[in-house]
């Protein structure tokens, strides 16, 4: 009896012993299709119409700070888009983190007499959020 992870394998095997019999695939049901999805270019289409949080030229400048110089307008755009859906992970993640730090705080009451939390949100939700993206931030070692 072996023990991996936590889990016995004295029924699993995959030796000279196993009780696995190989099917060929004409045995087996059909793999399932992936549900059939507009072409890539239908998306470039309508990312031309498309207006962008981030500004093409913030983009082009950025992207050319790396050493990708372009001048079609669909890639700044589809650039412009992966990083405002990135920047918003990140906020919606370090308001998680904010909400669920500051979860036993006060809070205020408004004119009508409704309650409503008043979030602040720190450097320290922000690096979470961020390192759940796999981005490092550490402060400079003079604030520590």
């Amino acid at each position: 009896m072996s023990q991996t992870n936590g889990q016995h394998d004295d029924h699993l095997s995959n030796g000279p012993n196993s009780n696995y019999q190989y099917q060929p695939l004409s045995d087996q049901a059909p793999l399932p299709t992936a549900p059939t999805s507009p072409p890539i270019s239908d998306f470039l289409v309508q990312l031309e119409d498309y207006t962008p949080t981030i500004p093409d030229s913030v983009t082009a400048h950025y992207l050319a700070t790396a050493g990708l110089e372009t001048t079609d307008p669909r890639i700044l755009r589809l650039v412009s888009l992966a990083a405002q859906k990135f920047v918003s992970d990140v906020a919606s993640d370090a308001l998680t983190n904010c909400k669920m730090r500051q979860s036993n705080t006060a809070t205020t009451t408004t004119k009508k007499g409704g309650k409503e939390k008043k979030y602040v949100m720190t450097t320290e939700d922000l690096s979470l959020a961020l390192g759940d993206q796999g981005v490092n931030v550490r402060k400079p070692p003079y604030y520590q």
